[in-house]
């Protein structure tokens, strides 16, 4: 292998929970909830599916099905899905919906999972070249600037800024023409099996993890060195 591309949310790094978001964002603002009502409010953004990164819709309503297909397209429609699904929830003041936006975009508000940079630093270490593939509607750099992980990844591939959804096969042909690989000697590694499974299609082989709290996620990464390694060990005999 001489590449690994990464998915960003669920796989490299983990949001804050829902009640965490919500808090941030009211003590922001200066409100208060009492704790019975934050904790339902946050129960029920969670079922909405308003936090991004965070548990999928239960249900998208019909008025919304149409943006969110395309959500990771372009930054306005990102903005746009995940602040209607919000709104399908009340709120003490209306400015915390685009309020609630916006603090997902923050560095505070994501952590890497417990083996991120352990497997980032041992790919660095092998000459391995590192992208991040990323359906998203913002600019996740600075998370990885501020958790000190940037160093590592050799370029980003984000949907919105190409107008391309995983699993069109057309974002992983952009990072592997970015970082020089050839597909056939690439590793893609993710959490959705449909999102991520696209690389297959262009020969890529493909790793997936589970979408899970950091907490109850220690290690799933690791195996990614010994994969890279495996490959490497076989494509030299």
């Amino acid at each position: 292998m001489t590449a690994v591309l990464f998915d960003f949310s669920g796989t490299l790094f983990r949001i804050e929970s829902t009640e965490s978001w919500l808090r941030a964002v009211l003590g922001e603002a200066g409100l208060t909830l009492p704790e019975a009502e934050l904790t339902e409010t946050a129960r029920e953004l969670e079922t909405a599916g308003a936090l991004p990164g965070g548990a999928n819709p239960v249900r998208v309503p019909d008025e919304m099905a149409q943006v969110w297909g395309v959500r990771d397209a372009s930054s306005s429609s990102h903005r746009a899905a995940y602040t209607g699904l919000a709104r399908q929830v009340p709120l003490p003041d209306p400015v915390l919906y685009d309020a609630l936006y916006d603090r997902h975009m923050t560095p505070a508000a994501w952590a890497p999972y417990p083996d991120t940079l352990e497997v980032l630093s041992g790919l660095r270490e092998r000459g391995v070249a590192v992208g991040v593939v990323s359906n998203i509607g913002w600019d996740l750099r600075p998370v990885f600037r501020q958790h000190g992980l940037d160093r590592f990844v050799d370029v980003y591939v984000l949907s919105y800024e190409h107008g391309v959804q995983k699993p069109d096969p057309r974002l992983f042909t952009v990072a592997c023409e970015a970082l020089g690989a050839d597909p056939r000697e690439t590793l893609m590694v993710g959490d959705d099996r449909r999102a991520d499974g696209g690389a297959a299609a262009l020969g890529c082989a493909v790793h997936f993890v589970d979408h899970l709290p950091a907490a109850e996620r220690p290690a799933a990464l690791r195996p990614v060195l010994e994969l890279v390694g495996r490959r490497t060990d076989t494509a030299d005999r």
